[in-house]
């Protein structure tokens, strides 16, 4: 986790640093992008496999719920609290105060206890485990499309990830701060999604759950483009609320699974085999 965090400062200090030294270069943002996102992998699967260690199976889903509730929240005020940054400084110190923010994050997470697992005196090559993690998930009936669906849905969030702020910017003519306001919307959806998913697995069962919500994010990505004007602005909030619900309710459900399902000296490849197809759409 700490080193996570370490590198992604480093890496997003580098952008205003060499923009102001005149050297910054495409292949310069190309390369900060691969070390974040590598750095993104590796913090989001300790999370994922540090959770089963600490809370006992039947709480996962509930734990996991508050988890995805926690990153909502930061869904919700970062692109906000963004955008008004952008629009007060400008988009190079903005980008030091996205490094500090990870500094931050680093030097809380140091306070966590120790937790280290003694490794095996004789483990299998890199390759080996990496082989035995994808046949693990590709092969299992219910881990395998799973980690398609996420595929899929990654998909389109890496196209909104690069449309949206170009659509509103250029579309739209949303000013900087109203920028970061309408993409929080995203934040208020998974908020949402992640406090009802407990109720609604419960009284749908999981399969149905996943189905529909599915159903239902499609419907909100349709409203995102309607309208002209502040109507195009109501529509798109109200797509990124439903679209972002449905979504989580797949997560938060799938998530709990894999960490019940897999064996223990598994869920890390299984985290990482499904996070790295999964997210490998974004790009």
């Amino acid at each position: 986790h700490v080193g996570a965090d370490l590198a992604r400062a480093v890496a997003v200090a580098s952008v205003p640093l060499a923009w102001w030294w005149g050297q910054l270069t495409v292949t310069h943002l190309v390369v900060t992008a691969l070390v974040i996102s590598f750095a993104n992998v590796l913090f989001d699967v300790a999370n994922a496999t540090f959770l089963p260690s600490i809370v006992d199976r039947d709480q996962l889903q509930s734990r996991n719920s508050l988890t995805s509730a926690t990153h909502a929240a930061t869904q919700l005020s970062g692109p906000s609290i963004g955008g008004l940054v952008v629009q007060a400084l400008g988009a190079v110190p903005t980008l030091l105060v996205d490094s500090l923010s990870y500094l931050a994050s680093a030097v809380l997470l140091r306070t966590l206890p120790a937790r280290r697992a003694d490794a095996p005196k004789h483990s299998p090559p890199m390759s080996e485990l990496i082989r035995q993690g994808w046949r693990f998930v590709a092969y299992h009936p219910v881990m395998g499309p799973g980690m398609w669906a996420a595929t899929a849905v990654n998909f389109v969030c890496g196209a909104q990830y690069a449309l949206y702020p170009l659509y509103l910017v250029r579309d739209l003519h949303a000013p900087a701060g109203l920028v970061g306001v309408l993409i929080a919307f995203e934040g208020v959806g998974s908020l949402v999604g992640a406090a009802l998913t407990p109720r609604i697995t419960a009284r749908l069962g999981t399969a149905r759950a996943l189905i529909i919500a599915c159903l239902v994010s499609v419907g909100g990505a349709l409203l995102v483009p309607l309208g002209t004007g502040w109507l195009a602005y109501a529509a798109f909030a109200a797509g990124n609320v439903v679209f972002a619900g449905g979504v989580v309710v797949l997560s938060v459900t799938t998530r709990p699974y894999r960490q019940i399902a897999s064996p223990p000296d598994l869920l890390a490849r299984v985290m990482a085999t499904v996070r790295f197809v999964s997210w490998g759409a974004i790009p």
